[in-house]
């Protein structure tokens, strides 16, 4: 990782410390968290913090699986809040209403360990690796959900230290440094980049990339955006992958396609900053290209292919099996003469699992109105179960067009049937959209799909399907 001169200067601190402290490597304290943790907390130099956070975080990124897990242990219990002392400031609060009380109460409220983080962050390359920190203990809440308390403190802390307004929005091109370039490659999580040649194509004169970047990793794109310059609102993504595709003129394209967005830091997890990206490489586009008239994504369904084959296995739950039933029913003659079968629900699974694409003309259109149904279905929570309808929409965006077979990957194939939606981001409408959707859960959708929509409304209704 590259060196900026803050981050040399805070080695040289942490250095200095370390003779002060007296931190040898063969010494007792030098392996000892708690005991490391507890000074930091209780220590006021400079120097000797900088030490300090440097030497936790290093032995925290040497422990195994194991150690890291007496780690999470220890900041849960000897640095958790102090409960009785919380309770007799509450009754003092409560009793006296004075501001002094409050802010005492304030104070025992934050746990230890919010202060503990504060302090680790000041070590060289502290916000990184708080960051790879959280990922480690989002992995382990499944079976340890008592560390929710720690990854609140965490949580709290990266909310504010990757505020927007730290943000730097940054064009990527061939000309950007290689490690970031190569992160580009490693981080693609959607359409995998192949090779350079593949990462040179994407960012030729008709493609941009842009991502958002932190000054405490300056050379990590925490979120990154690619775009195609076409014309006319692409229903495919071979075209906008494929190498050997012609290069347009950038000025005459009338459509930005947002064919790949990706969250690099799985401990930057809950943070959201998409919309951000979203809303203002919008507006760097339109002032780059004032002759674009659209701006819409193609959009993966990564769950899609899970849910649908749940719900025809008869256990469907967010796309329910009875809902399925009713929106196949059109279609159960055609779709059983293609399978050779006589149940419309066996029928589909079994075109799904051999050569879907070679069966398009009889799939496209109940996959069309199932996936309809999925990227608009609700949890129990009232969000949708689709991850990526609920970004786009929330962001503003219009359903605009549900596209079938638009990738045929192995990828594609496996993660959604090859399905690929459009969502529409029309400027003027974006404000309202978000306002809409957020208070009421109402989907914006382009003419072309209402009357589809509707339908299926209608369904959900009369099966009172929520």
């Amino acid at each position: 990782m590259r060196q900026s001169w803050l981050e040399r200067m805070r080695d040289a601190i942490a250095d200095r410390g370390r003779e002060l402290l007296k931190l040898e490597p063969g010494s007792r304290t030098a392996h000892d968290p708690l005991a490391l943790c507890r000074q930091l907390l209780s220590g006021h130099g400079e120097a000797s913090a900088v030490a300090l956070s440097r030497a936790i975080l290093q032995l925290y990124q040497g422990f195994d699986a194991a150690q890291r897990e007496n780690f999470f242990d220890m900041l849960l219990d000897e640095f958790g809040p102090d409960a009785a002392a919380i309770e007799a400031a509450t009754a003092r609060y409560v009793g006296s209403s004075d501001t002094d009380d409050f802010l005492a109460l304030l104070n025992l409220v934050e746990p230890p360990r919010q202060e503990l983080f504060r302090r680790l962050n000041m070590a060289p390359h502290g916000t990184a690796s708080l960051v790879a920190m959280r990922a480690d203990l989002l992995a382990m809440q499944r079976e340890r959900p008592a560390y929710r308390a720690i990854d609140a403190d965490l949580k709290h802390l990266l909310s504010s230290w990757f505020n927007r307004g730290f943000l730097q929005l940054r064009a990527i091109d061939w000309n950007s440094p290689a490690q970031v370039l190569e992160k580009l490659i490693g981080y693609e999580a959607v359409h995998e980049i192949r090779d350079w040649d593949d990462l040179h194509r994407r960012l030729m004169e008709d493609r941009r990339c842009f991502a958002f970047f932190h000054p405490a990793m300056p050379d990590e794109p925490l979120i990154f955006v690619e775009v195609a310059l076409v014309n006319g609102m692409a229903e495919y993504v071979r075209p906008l992958l494929d190498t050997q595709t012609p290069v347009l003129d950038p000025a005459t394209a009338d459509t930005a396609m947002f064919y790949s967005i990706n969250n690099t830091q799985t401990g930057l997890r809950g943070i959201s900053f998409g919309n951000f990206l979203i809303k203002q490489v919008l507006t760097e586009l339109r002032a780059e290209f004032p002759g674009l008239k659209r701006f819409a994504t193609l959009s993966p369904m990564p769950r899609f292919a899970a849910t649908l084959r749940v719900a025809l296995a008869g256990e469907g739950r967010g796309l329910s099996t009875p809902l399925v039933d009713a929106l196949l029913a059109p279609y159960a003659e055609t779709l059983c003469a293609a399978a050779g079968s006589d149940q419309v629900r066996q029928a589909l699974a079994s075109l799904l699992d051999g050569e879907p694409a070679s069966h398009a003309s009889v799939l496209a259109e109940p996959l069309k109105l199932l996936a309809l149904a999925y990227v608009s279905a609700t949890r129990t929570d009232g969000g949708l179960i689709d991850p990526v309808a609920t970004f786009h929409l929330s962001n503003g965006a219009q359903l605009e067009c549900i596209n079938p077979f638009a990738d045929l990957s192995e990828h594609g194939m496996s993660a959604s049937f090859g399905v690929m939606v459009n969502y529409r981001y029309a400027p003027e409408q974006v404000e309202q959209n978000h306002e809409s959707f957020v208070g009421t859960g109402n989907i914006a959708t382009a003419r072309p799909l209402a009357k589809l929509y509707r339908r299926l409304e209608e369904i959900r209704v009369a099966l009172n399907d929520d």
